[in-house]
């Protein structure tokens, strides 16, 4: 399985997981939701659900709106397909959130992980935001270094280019420092909340904590992590 396909396999089961869906809804979803499936097409799309119904995390089922049932016979053709996530894949979906190995920081892949932050355990968010922090900053010292040494052999427009894709790097890490300090803050705050009571309830109720880690005040034009300027 290529990276690009396994990037779109996690988030059809991503997405369904919130619901059971159409092809096309899917697909609006992920070029509307998620903008690093911009360009993804049916003729990716496709597949991929036939390949997670062959593995068994997604069952085909006719739909069942009044539309749907309306149309075929008017249309003179047959309803559309609803995908439903099935146990199997749900539990297959956890195990993917779970993961936190170098390929969740890469750009495509860590847009698709960060946009299902909100159902990923707090402990596996820091590690994903501290390792695509820790890729950038690598990524950011190389740019560095080939800015020095070429900066006299470079037109002013080819040097404003390699300016702008350094701020933009220069701006992600500075967003994801910003992260890191509040999913930091919660924590302290949970075992703060966790020290204080008696029975200890709050620690086990610390599931995904959908909003305890976005900082309260962030600057609403910072980078999107599907921004290919940052590659």
């Amino acid at each position: 399985m290529s990276r690009r396909s396994g990037i779109l396999e996690f988030a059809v089961l991503g997405l369904l997981r919130e619901s059971p869906m159409h092809g096309y809804e899917l697909r609006k979803r992920l070029n509307t939701s998620l903008g690093v499936f911009r360009a993804f097409s049916y003729g990716s799309l496709y597949p991929c659900l036939k390949t997670l119904v062959a593995n068994g995390w997604l069952i085909e089922e006719p739909g069942s709106t009044p539309e749907d049932v309306l149309a075929a016979p008017l249309a003179g053709r047959r309803a559309k397909i609803v995908y439903r996530l099935t146990a199997k894949g749900k539990e297959h979906f956890e195990e993917l959130l779970s993961q936190t190995g170098p390929d969740a920081y890469e750009d495509e892949h860590f847009a698709a992980r960060f946009a299902f932050f909100g159902q990923t355990s707090r402990d596996v968010r820091m590690r994903v935001l501290e390792g695509r922090r820790s890729r950038l900053e690598e990524r950011l010292e190389k740019m560095r270094a080939s800015l020095a040494r070429t900066r006299e052999r470079l037109d002013d427009y080819t040097l404003e280019l390699q300016r702008h894709g350094m701020e933009s790097v220069e701006r992600e890490v500075r967003w994801l420092n910003e992260l890191i300090e509040s999913e930091r803050a919660g924590r302290d705050q949970r075992r703060s909340t966790d020290a204080s009571s008696p029975s200890g309830d709050a620690a086990r109720h610390d599931t995904s904590g959908t909003s305890g880690g976005l900082p309260r005040h962030r600057d609403t034009t910072g980078p999107d992590p599907s921004d290919g300027t940052a590659t």
